[in-house]
């Protein structure tokens, strides 16, 4: 035990990442980069504030401190590069390069590359002229209803519209009033999918793909899938609309042959890749690419990782990964529910003071914090998705049960929750077969 790792984030992923690595009998240290109070001073987890913009700081500061290697949360640093410049001081990262990140940085580059290697998507076209992308909409030939930000906008720029009209106002709303600022200068513009949504996530080494428990998250605010579009509000895995037949067609058309499409383009892809795919009539379908974990994806499917954290990204960052594929629980399922705070996602108050994190963790539940700070040894709010309850059980409807229990336990000031979070996976498996 000897290791000492640093994690780059502040979200409920993050925190996740940290505890899984900090189960490892190697790992002597995790430091958080910056945190929150979910990684203060937890067991062999704490924080640091090195700054994670100043590249050449960050690999001064992780040859200082002898990190063994670096794990990236959020998407906003790899695009930044930070792989590279970690890699090229000589310090492990763990994650895709910036141009391997463009699957998620650039809307307009994935759908590209998904086109010249047979990966199946919705029909599309980019633009960067409004006139041209609402002429698009009126005379598509079909359903042209999902407008895209191509950059970067934190899982929030994407507009699913209900008509041709309210897709033209989508276009004006990212383009002119710069909803999501330089994101929105080019767009992409889709075909309408139709079936369920899931989240596939693979680990690779740039040639083997593992692919994780496929797992399902909720956009929505609101019970019954209603109000806006937030970061998620929850997530259940293993997702029962996916069988095993379905989750090797997806490895084999969508994430082997992306992962060996990067390579042949001399861009080799490795940490984790994530493909959002709609199940449709015609077949499994991606609708995007994250190049990292999901949150709150993480927050439900990594309890279920019976593997070694840090064994499985060493073989990872080797190249070895079909010598040692991961291993995940059988016969388990786990929901994670996020607690928000009010007013998300619009504006909300932050130091609110959260109690019962200790009461929730006692009745066997994990409590991962996202937007928490410690203020005068209080846990308080400080951002608008502000902790996750996870819970491990046999079936998903007591992982449901045991979830609400831990929400009914935690207590802060107008606190936001579903509590239908996996109903729609628990109605399939009680379809009658």
């Amino acid at each position: 035990m000897a290791a000492r790792v640093l994690v780059i984030g502040n979200g409920g992923r993050e925190h996740t990442l940290a505890w899984k690595l900090a189960q490892s009998r190697h790992v002597k240290q995790v430091l958080v980069a910056p945190g929150n109070a979910g990684t203060a001073d937890s067991g062999k987890i704490s924080n640091t504030a090195i700054s994670v913009s100043d590249h050449s700081a960050l690999a001064q500061f992780c040859k200082e401190e002898d990190i063994e290697f670096v794990v990236v949360g959020p998407e906003a640093p790899l695009a930044a590069g930070i792989v590279g410049d970690l890699a090229a001081a000589g310090v492990r990262c763990f994650g895709p390069t910036a141009q391997a990140a463009q699957l998620e940085s650039s809307k307009r580059f994935a759908k590209e590359f998904m086109d010249r290697h047979g990966i199946p998507t919705a029909r599309w076209r980019a633009f960067t002229e409004p006139e041209e992308a609402r002429g698009f909409i009126l005379s598509a030939d079909f359903p042209a209803l999902v407008v895209k930000a191509s950059g970067l906008a934190a899982g929030k720029g994407v507009i699913v519209a209900e008509s041709r009209e309210e897709a033209c106002r989508a276009v004006q709303e990212i383009m002119q009033d710069k909803a999501f600022g330089a994101a929105g200068e080019t767009i992409v513009i889709e075909e309408l999918l139709e079936g369920e949504e899931v989240s596939c996530l693979c680990f690779t080494d740039g040639r083997t793909v593992a692919p994780m428990p496929p797992a399902q998250d909720h956009k929505r605010l609101l019970e019954g899938d209603r109000g806006p579009n937030t970061g998620g509000m929850g997530a259940y895995c293993p997702a029962p609309q996916v069988s095993k037949d379905l989750l090797l067609k997806i490895k084999n058309a969508i994430l082997q042959r992306t992962v060996d499409g990067m390579q042949q383009e001399g861009t080799p892809y490795t940490g984790v890749l994530y493909a959002g795919v709609m199940l449709t009539r015609d077949g499994p379908k991606v609708l995007e690419f994250n190049c990292r974990f999901g949150d709150p994806e993480c927050q439900v499917i990594l309890p279920l990782l019976k593997s070694d954290l840090y064994e499985v990204i060493q073989s990872t960052l080797d190249g070895l990964l079909c010598a040692a594929p991961p291993l995940w629980l059988e016969n388990r399922a786990a929901i994670t529910v996020v607690m928000a705070s009010q007013g998300y996602p619009g504006d909300y108050a932050k130091g609110v003071e959260v109690a019962g994190i200790a009461e929730a963790q006692a009745l066997g539940l994990e409590v991962f914090q996202a937007g928490t700070a410690l203020k005068d040894g209080k846990v308080v709010t400080s951002g608008g998705r502000v902790l996750t309850v996870t819970a491990i059980r046999d079936t998903l409807v007591a992982a449901l049960e045991g979830a609400k229990q831990g929400l009914a336990a935690i207590k802060f000031e107008g606190a936001v929750y579903r509590k239908d979070i996996g109903s729609r996976a628990i109605a399939f498996l009680q379809q009658p077969r």
